[in-house]
């Protein structure tokens, strides 16, 4: 059953600076809810709320009032190399920040009535050719790992009674951020081209998409749990390169060999090489429909 905030809504975002959090914000913005963001500095305006997720602290008072808390915080998976440094900082800017936004959420005399976590699709490892939906079981490796933790440390949270939901976030096309915004430029030069074998299925979803399942999954009361954020039918890496070169019309001629990639992106090829064929089963069975669910109407959407 879908029961859209009313106006004027209070929404608490952490994260609410990158791609896909900012998107989200403008978009409840624009229909006049009222969006609070934690952030880490200290707050500057009175829609601002601290927090330390290292130590676990959030200021509880600001988020009184709120029907929704999303948490969209982590480290960048692509922005750097995955030393073991960064490794851990990947796990703990996802699984300490989690247990804090969980734990407040708990300990408010009146919660928020849903918890929208983020999450992504990499709890799936490579799953080959195989299409998997959220009753799949998590992988092996890292990634894997990480969403199993990721998502564990909302306990507190569900606990408590909070409706909590885990956006499993797939490849966002967009522009201005993620791996489209690295794969744009290349492309738009003449000089892109598929990655290894291109036989690997890379599972996407517009950005526009992605904010409009995040709104779904916030007024969708039925709704708790794992939900896969893609666009219906996942593509392989030779697919999705062909169809760069056909909205761009450019040569995609530039194959990338996977020795390169291992060697240029270290631990991170294990993502690009990987082949995830993904379904979002339990987005589309609760009547969600997607304005671009093809990777040509997904980049054309990008590019405006």
């Amino acid at each position: 059953m879908n029961s859209p905030l009313a106006p004027g809504s209070r929404i608490a975002i952490a994260g609410a600076s990158g791609l896909i959090g900012s998107a989200l914000a403008r978009s409840l913005a624009a229909d006049g809810h009222e969006v609070v963001r934690i952030v880490r500095r200290a707050p500057r305006t009175k829609d601002e709320v601290r927090w330390d997720p290292r130590a676990r602290r959030v200021d509880t008072a600001g988020l009184a009032g709120c029907a929704a808390v999303v948490n969209l915080a982590g480290a960048g998976i692509a922005s750097r190399r995955w030393t073991e440094d960064y490794r851990r900082e990947i796990r703990d800017s996802r699984v300490l920040g989690t247990a804090a936004l969980a734990e407040a959420v708990a300990s408010l005399d009146t919660p928020p009535r849903v918890l929208v976590n983020g999450s992504a699709i990499g709890i799936y490892g490579d799953t080959g050719d195989r299409a998997v939906d959220e009753s799949a079981p998590p992988g092996e490796g890292f990634l894997p790992s990480v969403c199993v933790e990721w998502e564990g440390a909302a306990a507190a949270a569900r606990e408590a009674g909070v409706r909590t939901v885990f956006a499993r976030t797939g490849l966002v096309v967009a522009r201005g951020g993620g791996a489209w915004g690295k794969l744009f430029p290349v492309f738009k030069a003449g000089l892109g081209g598929r990655m290894g074998d291109g036989r690997q299925y890379w599972s996407y979803i517009s950005l526009h998409d992605e904010v409009a399942a995040l709104r779904h999954l916030i007024d969708t009361e039925s709704l708790s749990g794992p939900v896969n954020l893609t666009a219906p039918e996942p593509l392989t890496n030779a697919e999705v390169t062909a169809a760069m070169g056909r909205v761009l019309r450019r040569p995609t001629l530039f194959a990338v060999p996977a020795s390169v990639l291992r060697a240029a992106l270290g631990g991170m090829a294990g993502d690009v090489l990987g082949s995830q064929r993904v379904r979002p089963a339990r987005l589309l069975d609760s009547g969600f429909v997607f304005a671009f669910p093809s990777i040509d109407a997904a980049l054309r959407s990008a590019l405006r």
